[in-house]
C-alpha cells in the first residue's frame, strides 16, 4: 500500500523570478515554463475526469478506491494552485499562455465524449508526467543554477506525480475501459501533449528572443535528445504503456519515495489516503 499524502509546499512563491530562471539557460527555462503553463488547466481536467469516473463505479470499487481518489484530487488541486502562482510571474513578464487556451478549447470540443475516454486521457497524461518526473529526480542537473525554492517546487511536484501515477489508471480499469481504447487514447495524447508543449516552448523562446540562437538548440539536444535525455531516455518506458497487461506500478518509484522522505521540512501534511 502507498499513502497518497496531500502536502502544502513551504516555499515563497511571491518573490519574482526571471524568465530564464533555470540557471540562465534559455531552452531549459522555456521548456519547463511551457510545462508549468499547461498544468492548471490540465490538472483541473484530471480532477474532474477522475471524480466523475469514480461516481460511476459500483460500491465495491468505490470502497476500494475512495481514499485514493480523494488523495489524488487533493494533490492535483495543490499542484494547480502552486503552478498558477508560478505562471502569474510568467504572465507579468509578458509570456503568452497559448497552451492553456488550446487545452480549454479542446476540452470544450470533447465535452460530450464517453467519460471513459476522459479518464483514459487522464491516465495517459499521468503516465507522461510520471516518466518526466522520475527522470527529473534522477537528473537534478536539469535544474542546475536555479533558485533552491524553484528546484524544490519542481522536485516536489515530480515526486507526487510519481506517487499518484496509478490512480486514474485504476479508475479507468474499474470503469470497464478496454485495453484497445486505453492504448488508442494514449497514442492520441502522446501526439497532443508533445506538440502542445513544443509549440508553447517555441512561443516562450520567441518572447525571450533566444529562438534562433545556437546555444538554445544545443541545450535542447542535451535536455531532450542526447543519450539518456528526457525524451530519448524515456522511450522504452513510454512504449511500456502500450503493452498488454501494463500497469503503472510496474515502474519504479523509489526515488520519489526517497525524496519525499528526505525533504519533510519542505512541506506540511494536510491529509493522507491509502492507495492500492
Amino acid at each position: 500500500m502507498t499513502e497518497l499524502v496531500v502536502r502544502r509546499l513551504l516555499i515563497d512563491l511571491e518573490a519574482p523570478f526571471p524568465g530564464r530562471w533555470n540557471g540562465g539557460d534559455a531552452f531549459r527555462s522555456a521548456f519547463f515554463n511551457a510545462l508549468s503553463m499547461s498544468f492548471p488547466a490540465g490538472e483541473q481536467f484530471f480532477i474532474d475526469s477522475v471524480r466523475e469516473g469514480f461516481k460511476t463505479l459500483g460500491d465495491a470499487d468505490r470502497e476500494r478506491l475512495g481514499d485514493e481518489v480523494q488523495g489524488f484530487v487533493g494533490q492535483e488541486a495543490t499542484h494547480r494552485r502552486v503552478h498558477s502562482l508560478f505562471n502569474a510571474h510568467l504572465e507579468r513578464l509578458g509570456y503568452d499562455n497559448e497552451i492553456e487556451r488550446r487545452a480549454l478549447r479542446r476540452r470544450q470540443a470533447h465535452a460530450h465524449d464517453d467519460l471513459r475516454n476522459h479518464v483514459a486521457a487522464t491516465a495517459a497524461t499521468e503516465h507522461f508526467t510520471a516518466l518526466f518526473a522520475d527522470w527529473l529526480l534522477h537528473h537534478p542537473q536539469a535544474l542546475e543554477g536555479s533558485e533552491a525554492r524553484l528546484q524544490t517546487l519542481w522536485q516536489w511536484h515530480s515526486a507526487e506525480e510519481s506517487e499518484h501515477r496509478c490512480t486514474a489508471f485504476e479508475v479507468y480499469r474499474a470503469m470497464g475501459g478496454s485495453e484497445h481504447w486505453r492504448v488508442r487514447v494514449f497514442k492520441y495524447i502522446s501526439l497532443v501533449f508533445l506538440s502542445d508543449v513544443a509549440r508553447q516552448t517555441l512561443r516562450n523562446l520567441w518572447h525571450d528572443k533566444s529562438l534562433f540562437k545556437w546555444g538554445t538548440w544545443s541545450s535542447c539536444y542535451r535536455l531532450l535528445f542526447a543519450p539518456g535525455a528526457m525524451l530519448r531516455g524515456n522511450y522504452p518506458l513510454w512504449r511500456d504503456y502500450m503493452a498488454p497487461g501494463f500497469h503503472p506500478s510496474q515502474h519504479d518509484d523509489s526515488l520519489s519515495r526517497r525524496w519525499l522522505s528526505d525533504n519533510t521540512a519542505q512541506f506540511s501534511v494536510l491529509g493522507q489516503a491509502k492507495a492500492a
